[in-house]
């Protein structure tokens, strides 16, 4: 059987999420007399196995045992007295007997680690007196690791911990602490530091915070990340936040921790050390599936990346770049660039796709635009894909090898829907097709699309990995495992390689981080999301000597355009734009203010020196040329 320590500290574990908010859940009613939850290892064990089997079903490693409340004081306050042993000893039995049953079903090798729940007293009676009997049925039906969680008392968790230590047997202790702040700016409670450095005196291997809202889980890793004992390794970090209330986004008071952010910021806290993840109140089975999703992306791009010094040549230089096309080009000459996003086709009707086609061909007439680029799915919408269309345009237009392309023609590139070997296959194919230039997005879930059927995200790799992969290994002439991509002399690849940003993103100090690794990993050009006003461009401002950088500009075509624009997360409409649009009641008037605003935009992008320009129309025609027409003269 695997060790959960010597396990713990070569790779991060995910544990599961809530057993109490989950179990109200598919009941309908909070643990009270003749229904206490932890009494249910023996009145309803097949409820706890269910429980358990739908976690490790989602991805979970480590299984909470269900016995949160189940020391002798919290069971006697239900008229359970006497039941400690036989509670825990099933809560053990229940998680053990639900992982032997998931892997012989599912051929899963594992490993699987059972954590053993013991929550805090409800008064601060003696130690031994609440806990003995508990413990040391735990630690006797053989837990893997003895999970103190929920507690806010220092003292009472370092008197447990004390009586943990005069066991004979004792498995790993995992410590952990509800660390709450109270208003902007106040500092946790109690101190983090002061914690860690308590809890590694007491010989504790693995501590952390659970119960608290991922905003002070995150506030709880940034102050200990540099803590002697984390430092040095001796404690390994658990995160297990809940899934916070209410907060004001917008005018709305809505929570933001649904399933996907749960996973993205699994994702983040592992890129930061936390070696142990999972989720408490109100974190179930569909957000420890996309914390399980995003924390694969990280194993996979992880192992992947170690192979990349194999090469001997080193990634290919702007020289060899400035051959993919006008646009690569003028954008590694310095010269402002300009690049037009188009949406390929959804479906079959051919007038549709012969509109976009003869709209490609008016902005390659124009002589205004260097490069079109293709969304990749978008929204969630599944769209032909970017290289297809890419092919279906040359073959319409006549672009062949010979006569070159009119544009420099770059498609989109997401992670979602492909695993490492699918991404890998794709670049390729994409470069051996003449397709030179890629811009990599992490990609918009699926559940995004508001009529496709739910499909399931792969991640594997999100944008940085493949942008780091792409330079340091298909442009350096080695393919993701380290393997000569041909025996000729120069096997290498010669991608132009572009990324985004978001300008207005709810955690811009991530979203810069994240900038900066794009940069760190070998991008070549950042497109921004639009931007309306000049304010979010000063964010960028400390970045421009590393990259250059196009900044969106959307042409708003009427006024309930704009408006629905105002609402998309991240995207702020000023006011003194809405009033514009406002003012004319003619929609003709209304489209005429929105190329007005557009051209005005990028005059102004122009003058400052910023390197090109992003611009994103959903009218096709003679609109975004007149756009560009007026902007640049």
């Amino acid at each position: 059987m695997a060790d959960f320590l010597t396990t713990l500290r070569s790779q991060p574990l995910l544990c599961d999420g809530a057993m109490g908010s989950y179990l109200f859940e598919l009941t309908g009613r909070l643990s009270e007399s003749n229904h206490v939850y932890e009494a249910f290892n023996l009145e309803q064990p097949e409820l706890i196995r269910k429980v358990h089997l739908a976690y490790l079903s989602a991805g979970a490693q480590c299984l909470k045992t269900n016995t949160f409340g189940a020391n002798r004081q919290q069971l006697a306050q239900f008229g359970l007295a006497g039941k400690d042993a036989a509670v825990n000893r099933a809560g053990v039995d229940i998680a053990r007997a639900a992982i032997a049953e998931f892997q012989t079903r599912r051929g899963e090798a594992g490993p699987f680690f059972v954590l053993a729940s013991v929550g805090p007293a409800a008064t601060a009676e003696a130690v031994a007196e609440c806990y003995r009997e508990q413990l040391e049925t735990l630690i006797a039906a053989g837990a893997d690791a003895l999970l103190l969680e929920t507690f806010n008392s220092l003292p009472q968790l370092e008197w447990l911990i004390g009586l943990i230590r005069s066991l004979p047997n004792a498995p790993p202790v995992i410590a952990e602490m509800t660390l709450r702040s109270g208003s902007a700016g106040q500092a946790l409670d109690p101190d983090p530091v002061t914690f860690v450095n308590r809890m590694a005196a007491l010989g504790v291997a693995v501590a952390g915070v659970n119960c608290c809202a991922p905003w002070d889980a995150d506030a709880f890793v940034d102050a200990v990340k540099d803590a002697a004992p984390v430092r040095s390794g001796v404690m390994q970090l658990v995160v297990m936040p809940n899934a916070a209330g209410f907060q004001r986004i917008g005018n709305r008071l809505m929570t933001s921790v649904n399933p996907e952010f749960a996973g993205k910021m699994a994702r983040n806290l592992s890129d930061r050390g936390v070696r142990l993840l999972g989720g408490c109140c109100e974190m179930h089975p569909p957000h420890i599936q996309e914390m399980h999703n995003y924390l694969q992306s990280r194993h996979v791009a992880a192992r992947v990346a170690s192979l990349q010094l194999t090469t001997t040549l080193p990634p290919v230089a702007d020289t060899e770049k400035s051959l993919n096309g006008g646009f690569s080009r003028k954008l590694k000459s310095g010269q402002f660039v300009v690049s037009m996003e188009a949406l390929p086709p959804r479906g079959t009707d051919p007038r549709i796709i012969r509109n976009k086609v003869d709209f490609i061909a008016q902005l390659a007439a124009s002589g205004l635009v260097d490069a079109v680029d293709f969304t990749d799915g978008s929204r969630g919408i599944p769209l032909i894909s970017p290289g297809d269309f890419i092919h279906l345009i040359r073959a319409t237009l006549n672009w062949n090898a010979a006569t070159g392309d009119a544009l420099e023609l770059i498609p989109h590139f997401t992670g979602r829907d492909l695993n490492v070997m699918g991404v890998q296959s794709r670049l390729v194919g994409l470069h051996a097709n003449r397709i030179h230039n890629v811009l990599f997005v992490t990609g918009d879930p699926p559940k995004m699309s508001p009529s496709y059927p739910r499909s399931a995200a792969v991640f594997d790799l999100d944008s940085i990995a493949m942008i780091r992969l792409t330079h340091a290994c298909l442009n350096a002439g080695v393919d993701f495992g380290g393997v000569a991509l041909g025996k000729h002399p120069d096997p290498r690849t010669h991608f132009t390689i572009g990324a985004g940003v978001e300008l207005e993103a709810p955690d811009m100090r991530r979203e810069l981080s994240r900038l900066q690794q794009k940069i760190d990993n070998g991008v070549d050009y950042i497109m921004t999301q639009p931007a309306f006003h000049h304010a979010p461009l000063a964010a960028l401002e400390k970045f421009r000597s590393q990259a250059p950088f196009l900044i969106g500009v959307m042409v708003l075509t009427h006024f309930e355009h704009a408006q629905r624009m105002a609402r998309v997360p991240g995207v702020v409409i000023p006011d003194a734009i809405l009033q514009r649009f406002a003012a004319l009641p003619n929609v003709a008037d209304q489209t005429k203010v929105g190329q007005e605003i557009a051209a005005e935009q990028i005059r102004w992008l122009v003058r400052e020196g910023w390197n090109g320009v992003y611009l994103m129309s959903t009218a096709l025609g003679t609109g975004p040329v007149d756009v560009l027409r007026a902007g640049l003269q």
